[in-house]
């Protein structure tokens, strides 16, 4: 269906083709001169504006059904139980848009009354400062055309999975130039995995102490929402905290443009500090997943000692200063009552030092369940492959005192969009997923190793050291080469002919010549 402009000139049917070529506009536009967070914030805002408006009109039109008047439908529907948002209606789009000169300090009015008037948006939206932004006159050009690129969007009716997918669009694509400068974006390839493992289901709690954008929660999610319904998947609790107020003020929006409530999201340093506490002690989950800063340093003894609940939070001992992956992989397990799945540097496998001492102590305890390698270059901010630890405190009586170790190295294909990048393909996490439910031994692929073993091995989890691909020998077909070789002879032959040929009449024009 051909897509039909409104009055203002907004698309009213928006589909992700649509929504991918405004938002490459958005993104040529800016370049590297400004944040690419401007472009989430407007998009954030428009989606507020025009689901306000959308339900403003639905609103009236039930009103009227009911046989109100016109007057007395306005009047009613001011009232905020037919709303998601409690929007200030002097700042919706189009009346932004009717003074582009002072753009920049509406825009700023607008965040901050919304911040006001909406508690779970304090926080959120009162985060970026407009003012200061477009004191720059480049920048102020910059932001009134990137005002006018989504002014031709209508988004109140556009479907969360759309929106959803724009929003995750736009991380990605800034996701390299953004690795430079420390940001870690998790691909989602390596999430699905992750959760795919997992399985989170209706009624269980998730929590991800690393947040950042909140992937590992929405694809959590709509993993439910795929394989149990929308309204079982608003029956699982997510819950997360992040170190950065503006990443939380990312992830906020981002859980709000894919139509997920009532996240409980923290702002504060998980390892110091954890905020989610119930009864006065740091609170359980069912599902612990996260991709933490890999090898962060500053956590050692001396600063973990003086951290809330660090005696039952770092039980199994204390990380180097210059690693603190251990220290994340604790407070995953003390924070869960089930499942934990981390993403984590490879390194935290092998090394020796207070990680090894660390990880013979969960090992004894059989916590670990199964260690997956990853192939090299996923990762937008390192070409380091990677690796995930699973770890089960509830493992089925089978699979106590052994680890399923799957080297899945090999499995990947090239990415689409970044070529120094590769990426995890749909066969290969269902070829990983399958792997770790039926827990057996495939040759040059996955490896059940019994925990006398692993210790016979110094506690060492490096996943080479237990299964190692098989190089793919490509099969020759003896008869076919040799054909195509006799061919290739005889080519020759009549090439050698030609030439042959072209050699005498060169002498014979020679030998006339003198």
């Amino acid at each position: 269906m051909q897509a039909r402009l409104n009055n203002y000139g907004a698309v009213n049917k928006i589909t992700r083709e649509m929504l991918e070529r405004v938002l490459k506009e958005a993104a040529d536009l800016i370049r590297t001169r400004v944040d690419y967070k401007y472009i989430l914030l407007l998009l954030f805002l428009k989606r507020l504006s025009d689901k306000y408006k959308e339900e403003h009109e639905r609103a009236i039109e039930q009103l009227l059904k009911e046989g109100l008047s016109k007057e007395e439908a306005e009047e009613f529907a001011k009232d905020q139980s037919f709303y998601t948002f409690n929007y200030p209606e002097e700042f919706l789009w189009d009346n932004l848009r009717k003074n582009i000169k002072k753009l920049p300090e509406n825009l700023a009015r607008a965040f901050k009354k919304l911040a006001e008037l909406n508690p779970e948006l304090q926080g959120v939206v009162d985060r970026f400062d407009f003012m200061e932004f477009t004191r720059n006159e480049e920048n102020f050009e910059i932001l009134k055309q990137l005002f006018e690129l989504f002014s031709g969007l209508d988004l109140g009716k556009a479907s969360p999975d759309v929106l959803g997918d724009a929003y995750e669009w736009i991380l990605r694509y800034f996701a390299p130039q953004k690795a430079k400068e420390g940001e870690v974006y998790t691909p989602r390839e390596v999430i699905k995995l992750l959760v795919r493992i997992l399985e989170p289901k209706p009624l269980k709690s998730v929590y991800d102490p690393a947040l950042g954008s909140g992937g590992m929660l929405i694809e959590s999610y709509y993993y439910v929402k795929e394989k149990y319904g929308k309204e079982e998947a608003n029956k699982l609790f997510l819950y997360g905290q992040e170190v950065n107020p503006i990443t939380y003020a990312l992830a906020m929006m981002n859980m709000i443009i894919h139509d997920i409530k009532d996240a409980k999201i923290k702002v504060g340093d998980t390892l110091l500090r954890p905020k989610l506490i119930e009864n006065g002690k740091f609170k359980r989950f069912d599902i612990v997943l996260a991709n933490p800063p890999w090898n962060q340093d500053g956590y050692g003894e001396e600063v973990l000692k003086k951290a809330e609940f660090y005696e039952e939070r770092f039980k199994y001992g204390f990380p180097p200063n210059n690693s603190a992956d251990w220290a994340w992989i604790q407070h995953m397990l003390a924070s869960s009552n089930e499942k934990v799945g981390i993403v984590i540097d490879n390194g935290c496998l092998f090394r020796g030092g207070r990680e090894k001492r660390i990880r013979q102590r969960i090992l004894k305890d059989d916590l670990v369940e199964c260690v997956i390698l990853l192939p090299e270059k996923l990762f937008y901010n390192t070409g380091a492959p990677g690796a995930i630890i699973i770890f089960n405190k509830k493992k089925p009586e089978e699979r106590k005192g052994k680890v399923l170790f799957i080297n899945a190295s090999k499995k990947y294909e090239q990415h689409p969009e970044v070529r120094k990048l590769n990426r995890l393909g749909e066969k290969h996490i269902e070829k990983i997923v399958n792997a770790y439910k039926e827990f057996k031994n495939i040759e040059g692929f996955s490896r059940v190793v019994s925990l006398d073993e692993i210790k016979e091995n110094d506690y060492n989890l490096n996943v080479t050291l237990y299964v190692f691909p098989i190089e793919e020998v490509e099969e020759i077909d003896v008869a076919k080469e040799w054909n195509e070789l006799k061919k290739i002879e005889e080519e020759l032959k009549e090439v050698e002919k030609k030439i042959e040929g072209y050699l005498e009449e060169l002498r014979y024009l020679s030998t006339r010549n003198k």
